[in-house]
């Protein structure tokens, strides 16, 4: 066999395996969500429900995010992709924090270092300090409505 051909063999199982294990956290990830918005909905007062919240969009999607919450902002880091639905325009959410329902205007602040530095001081201590900022997450505010 040919060096071409075991390449392209090697290139073609890469392949499949990243596209198993793509598809195994996707369909892993709803369950988790799931399990972990329904520890937070029966134990409210819990230690997990003093750190994560459960945060709805618009279009009815569900994430269970860990949050910092301080007067009438709620901060958030968002990890995923998702961060992007709140880049042009606030968008409005509905947060279940410690048993109590919060409705609120999010917005990702991508132009301020400093206080992305500062609230993620609070909100997530322990990331390593040698972490890219590509890899560190977005900040997002959410203004609580009244």
């Amino acid at each position: 066999m040919s060096i071409k051909a075991i390449l392209k063999w090697t290139l073609l199982a890469f392949t499949g395996i990243f596209i198993v294990s793509v598809a195994y956290v996707m369909a892993t990830r709803d369950a988790t969500n799931a399990r972990v918005a329904q520890q937070i909905r029966d134990n409210p007062e819990g230690q997990l429900a003093q750190k994560t919240m459960l945060l709805t969009l618009e279009d009815q999607r569900m994430y269970p995010v860990n949050f910092l919450r301080e007067g009438k902002h709620v901060y958030l880091g968002i990890d995923g992709l998702w961060w992007r639905e709140f880049v042009d325009a606030t968008q409005p959410v509905t947060m279940f924090i410690s048993g109590e329902q919060y409705i609120g205007s999010a917005q990702t602040i991508l132009d301020d270092p400093e206080r992305k530095a500062e609230v993620f001081s609070r909100l997530r201590p322990k990331v390593p300090g040698w972490l890219p900022d590509i890899l560190d997450g977005k900040l997002v505010v959410i203004s609580v409505e009244e």
